[in-house]
Formats: structure tokens, C-alpha cells, sequence
């Protein structure tokens, strides 16, 4: 079914980045990672591929990785990578960028070591960045704008691991008052699903009134979180 924006309707004028129109009229995106058969038997790690929906399941976006077969066999998750976002007409509206780090989620060596997603809207325009935090025991981001102005606080379950049935949360706190605006969530998706592959279902939360732009980057904190903590060879 193919979506249509209310501010359209109404004449609404837009002024951000093109094809990020839709997401001034959601609160809410889940986030579907889709796995092949081959990787599932094997254990060869390919490019992930992810669906992003509303809450009605409905297609907004696809998100696909970018990156070369040595990288993802050797670096695993703490590979460096570009993921494009397309529309449903085939059009790329974010681009996100996250480079390699050496380790992530244990070790915290130097400042190198902390992991970061860049992203842009459209491709070559950077309208925000998310930024790992050193901490032994809660997962804990900054997330900023295109000026580098830090908006989001963003910090997770002290054991960051989708275990017993749990979701897992990394709430998003607003810089200025501290308050909690929106969730990172990781869903359960049953046993069998959480042991034998790492094929994840996310959903990130966000107040509707929040500027596009800094919607698409809470979105690209959440495909950081993924790979940081979820994104496992098994």
C-alpha cells in the first residue's frame, strides 16, 4: 500500500530533506532484519538487509549494507561499513556511515576504540553523528546534530543481551532537561531465532514533533546499537 502524508494533503510545505517527508507523521519504526538461508546453515557472513515499517507494517523504508566479503568475514561486527536507505520508489534518502573500530562493547583502550555512526541526508550532507561513551557497565551514547550539538542521551540495559524472553532498552534522554523522549528497543523474537541466527527486530520511538532530521539519526543509533551488541558470528 503506498504511503501518503497528511501535510500533503493539507499543503503542508516541506523544507527538509528529500524523501524524509513521511516520518514528520510517525512517532514510531520497526526495524526487520531480513536473513538468508545461506548464512543462517553456514555461518558466512553476508550484507544485512533490513525492512523498516510503520506500526501498520507498512514499507517506508529498505536499508542495505555496503560492504566487501573480506571486511565481513575477518572483522565481524566491529567492521566498517556504508548502509544506503531507499524509498519505496528506489530513491536513496540517508546514507549511514559508521567506520571500522578496533572492539566495541568490553574494551576501551583509547578514545580510537569507541564506536561512532555518521549520517547523512541526502548523501554528502551530514545531519548528525551518534558517538559511543566509555562506561564498564551501562551502554551509553551522545547523539548530536549537523552542528555538533549534542540533542540525545542515549543509555541501555546494564546487560545489553536479549536473554529470557526480555527485550532489551536503551532509552533516549533529552540533553537539555534529562527527561526520557523515546526507546531503542530489541525485541525477543523466540529462542530458537536468538540462538541459531542474528537476525534482529528493533523499533526506536521518538516524539512526533521532533525535527526529520534528528529522527533519521535516532534511526541510525539504532543500526549502531545493532552491530555493536546483537550483531554476532555464531
Amino acid at each position: 500500500m503506498e504511503l501518503e502524508s497528511h501535510h500533503a494533503q493539507r499543503g503542508f510545505q516541506y523544507t527538509g530533506p528529500p524523501g524524509l517527508e513521511y516520518l514528520s507523521e510517525l512517532d514510531q519504526l520497526l526495524v526487520q532484519q531480513q536473513k538468508e538461508m545461506l548464512e543462517i546453515f553456514t555461518g558466512w557472513e553476508s550484507q544485512n538487509k533490513y525492512k523498516i515499517v510503520n506500526t501498520m507494517g507498512q514499507l517506508v523504508y529498505f536499508a542495505t549494507e555496503d560492504s566487501d566479503l573480506c571486511t565481513r568475514q575477518c572483522c565481524g561486527n566491529l567492521r566498517g561499513f556504508n548502509m544506503p536507505v531507499i524509498d519505496t520508489v528506489g530513491q536513496e534518502v540517508m546514507l549511514f556511515e559508521r567506520p571500522f573500530s578496533c572492539t566495541s562493547a568490553g574494551c576501551y583502550c583509547c578514545y580510537s576504540c569507541l564506536q561512532e555512526m555518521k549520517i547523512y541526508a541526502p548523501r554528502g550532507q551530514l545531519i548528525g553523528s551518534v558517538h559511543e561513551h566509555f562506561d564498564f557497565c551501562t551502554p551509553t551514547y551522545s547523539v548530536f546534530d549537523a552542528m555538533e550539538q549534542e540533542v540525545f542521551k542515549i543509555t541501555g540495559d546494564t546487560c545489553a543481551i536479549a536473554c529470557c524472553g526480555n527485550d532489551v532498552n536503551f532509552m533516549v534522554l533529552s540533553s537539555a532537561t534529562g527527561e526520557t523522549v523515546g526507546r531503542i528497543q530489541k525485541q525477543w523474537t523466540g529462542m530458537v531465532r536468538e540462538v541459531f541466527t542474528d537476525a534482529d527486530n528493533f523499533s526506536v520511538t521518538f516524539p512526533m514533533e521532533l525535527d526529520v532530521k534528528m529522527k533519521g539519526v535516532l534511526l541510525g543509533a539504532l543500526f549502531l546499537i545493532d552491530f555493536v551488541y546483537f550483531e554476532r558470528n555464531n
